[in-house]
């Protein structure tokens, strides 16, 4: 079998996937570091109406978790390791997050413009 695909209809469909597979479209990627029991950086900047991924990366060596009310995510992330951290596209404002254990210290926010 022979098939002739011309150029433009192979960019056609490949200009459809997002539209098809909406799971797919390609996240903004943000990372946040856990050290000496605070979040670095503390605030983080994100384009509002778009996917987002964030990578927490906790360099202590005790555990801490990524937790947000605003968000409804709460995920451990365990001494010297990583978590990712999935966010649907957001609205404009303001979302606090804190780390579980230690409170005190361990604060940020994702400012989404």
């Amino acid at each position: 079998m022979n098939f002739d695909i011309s150029k433009k209809a192979v960019i056609a469909l490949l200009a459809t996937l997002p539209v098809i597979f909406p799971a797919m479209a390609i996240a903004d990627e943000y990372t946040v570091v856990i050290k000496n029991h605070m979040f670095i950086p503390d605030r983080i900047e994100m384009t509002a109406g778009q996917k987002h991924r964030l990578i927490v990366l906790n360099q202590d060596a005790t555990p801490e978790e990524f937790e947000s009310y605003e968000l409804n995510r709460e995920k451990i992330v365990g001494g010297h390791a990583r978590i990712v951290v999935f966010l649907p596209p957001l609205e404009a404002g303001e979302y606090p997050f804190f780390g579980e254990f230690n409170p005190d210290t361990a604060q940020g926010r994702i400012i989404v413009k």
